[in-house]
């Protein structure tokens, strides 16, 4: 597999170029979600329906979970756009040959 360098052409490095940023930023994403999780202990909600015990509607962890979920078939379901909706890597290159013939 080729290597890409996606350095801008004056060779500037912004800070995500870095692998230990991206780390860093995974990591606060997941202390932010934590404290969130935790947010849900210290306050009163009021479940107006009963599915799953009340957990359903307001429970405990239940809009994190339910936000993780989410997110994570949104990217299954665009992996698998991407085999119906991907073009060849020279698709607008053929265009132009094809039609300037």
């Amino acid at each position: 597999m080729a290597h890409h360098d996606h350095r801008t052409p004056g060779g500037k490095r912004y800070w995500l170029d870095s692998k230990r940023n991206v780390a860093k930023v995974f990591y606060a994403l997941i202390a932010i979600d934590v404290l969130w999780l935790a947010a849900d202990f210290f306050y009163k909600k009021k479940a107006e329906f009963e599915a799953l015990g009340g957990w359903a509607d307001g429970g405990i962890g239940f809009y994190p979970v339910y936000g993780f979920v989410g997110a994570f078939l949104l990217v299954l379901a665009a992996k698998q756009m991407r085999r119906v909706l991907m073009r060849p890597e020279d698709y607008y290159d053929r265009e132009e040959r094809s039609g300037s013939s």
